[in-house]
């Protein structure tokens, strides 16, 4: 029980005692993300946003597809 208490005061002092302060960068983000460029919300936020974005959409489209393989496969009767 004691090891709890102190990992406690431990992690609420690594919070409470940070030596860098990190600035506001909502304005830079309102700006990007606001700016009428003709780009779909998930998109602009650069080159990561897209990569990551046609790897979602390939995992959920080879999931699909093997699902449903396997889904037809399950479907057809056995041979005896």
């Amino acid at each position: 029980m004691r090891h709890l208490l102190n990992l406690q005061k431990l992690a609420s002092r690594s919070f409470n005692t940070t030596s860098r302060h990190l600035g506001n960068k909502v304005s830079e983000y309102q700006k990007l993300f606001q700016a009428d460029n003709n780009l779909p919300v998930h998109i602009k936020g650069g080159t990561l946003d897209v990569l990551l974005y046609r790897f979602t959409m390939t995992i959920t489209i080879a999931g699909t597809g093997f699902s449903l393989y396997w889904l037809l496969l399950a479907c057809q009767p056995r041979n005896k």
